[in-house]
């Protein structure tokens, strides 16, 4: 369920704005997307797990604050990001 330490790595390199970036919204909502879809994934097999389920819904939710966030400062990141990641808006 949760993403290893070298695809962690690899989006960190991908998106981020400057070498070295961790914090910038785009990499955090990029780690989170990979969470999100891991455990979509998971709740395939395991309908019934409703801790993971709560869980996935926080990230879904600082998904979004995170998006919203980006959108208001600077809606061509914000574009260009939700376009690479996939996200439906």
């Amino acid at each position: 369920m949760s993403i290893t330490a070298e695809r962690k790595a690899e989006l960190i390199v991908q998106y981020a704005t400057v070498p070295g970036d961790t914090g910038s919204p785009e990499v955090q909502v990029a780690i989170l997307t990979e969470r999100i879809n891991n455990l979509t994934e998971h709740f395939k097999g395991h309908k019934k797990d409703n801790h993971s389920r709560r869980g996935l819904l926080k990230m879904v939710s600082s998904r979004r604050s995170l998006l919203d966030y980006l959108k208001k400062k600077e809606e061509g990141r914000y574009q260009k990001l939700i376009l690479a990641l996939g996200i439906r808006r």
